[in-house]
């Protein structure tokens, strides 16, 4: 893959094998992305993806008290804006981060906490203008974390508007939309068939329906702790709280789910459509594996919506997920079909469960 001048051979590979295995062990299909991806966007989006994914396990831990996960966030989101810090901030850092750890359940989520010490310096590994994309995109990441933790407090609460889902999408993945466009106009001229301002509107797009489908996926796991991503005037247009759909998510309530299903597939139609937005940016993409790399979570996403749409709201009492077995057989016709756009469009167009146009 070319670069440009500025990017030579020299640039680092970014993460080593162990911290791809734990890249792997906390999202298979973002680790599937990252191996595809073009060597010159490997470290960026890897070390990104890392950090990102660590602030996150400290946002979501919502069975530790929230004062101490606001202090560790606010210390993770200082290390990452400032290229240096003390050594006393550095090693109130660290103390806290392997405290933290040492609470974590899932195994995938204590190592990742373990390797922050690791992975903050690779960040200082990267050119300075990849070292500036990353912290601006972790800057509003980190914000919409920030936001989720005073919003969601003791007992449930909900988001009030559409306005506010809007805006939490955007923070938290549609900026890596744009993130990811700038970072292949920076090392792959060319890299597009389409205008880079067009590429940036539906880059953003892209990643605001894969929070979406985040969002309608883990429903039932969120109101369990008391976090409603559906905002209360959506919800009161069905005659619909907060707390009527966290009783249905624990008993399968039948009247619930059936005043919740038009708003349901409405917000499954939203998302389905910012995912073909995906597959438009993925489409004209030139490179092949940047292409693929793309390609791959609006698929896999397309997949998700059908079977959410086979689940109806009934998905709030149970875990909907593409299983990997299909998984590895889309990737086997991707690879037979050699990954032309027709091939990509079709599986799409497949896995959504919708007829051609």
């Amino acid at each position: 893959m070319r670069h440009t001048p500025l990017f030579s051979s020299a640039q680092p590979s970014g993460l080593n094998s162990a911290q791809k295995t734990i890249l792997q062990g906390v999202s298979r299909s973002f680790g599937l992305t990252i191996r595809l991806l073009p060597p010159a966007l490997q470290a960026p989006v890897g070390i990104g993806y890392l950090l990102a994914r660590t602030t996150d396990t400290v946002a979501d831990t919502t069975a530790l008290p929230l004062a101490e996960r606001q202090v560790l966030l606010d210390l993770m989101t200082q290390a990452i804006a400032t290229p240096s810090t003390s050594a006393s901030e550095d090693e109130e850092l660290q103390r806290l981060t392997q405290a933290f750890a040492a609470q974590q359940t899932d195994p995938h989520e204590r190592a990742l906490m373990q390797a922050l010490p690791q992975c903050l310096p690779l960040l200082h590994t990267l050119h300075p203008a990849d070292q500036a994309s990353v912290r601006q995109v972790l800057g509003h990441i980190t914000r919409g974390q920030q936001l989720d933790m005073a919003r969601f407090g003791p007992g449930l609460h909900a988001l009030q508007t559409e306005a506010e889902l809007s805006d939490y999408t955007w923070l938290v993945a549609g900026c890596v939309g744009e993130f990811w466009t700038e970072l292949c106009g920076r090392h792959l001229p060319g890299y597009s068939l389409r205008p880079q301002a067009e590429m940036m509107r539906i880059g953003r797009a892209y990643g605001m329906g894969l929070q979406r489908l985040n969002i309608i996926r883990d429903a039932g796991a969120d109101l369990a702790v008391g976090r409603c991503y559906w905002p209360e005037e959506t919800l009161a247009h069905a005659g619909l709280t907060p707390e009527v759909l966290a009783h249905a998510a624990k008993t399968g309530d039948a009247d619930t789910m059936q005043a919740l299903a038009p708003l349901y597939t409405a917000w499954l139609d939203h998302t389905q459509a910012q995912l073909a937005e995906g597959m438009r940016y993925a489409l004209a993409l030139q490179p092949l594996r940047l292409r693929l790399a793309s390609a791959l979570p609006a698929l896999i996403g397309a997949r998700t919506i059908a079977l959410l749409r086979q689940a109806g709201p009934a998905a709030l009492t149970q875990r909907v997920k593409m299983p990997r077995q299909e998984i590895r057989a889309l990737l086997w016709r991707i690879a037979l079909g050699l990954g032309t756009r027709d091939v990509l469009d079709r599986q799409f167009t497949k896995l959504a469960g919708t007829p051609p146009a």
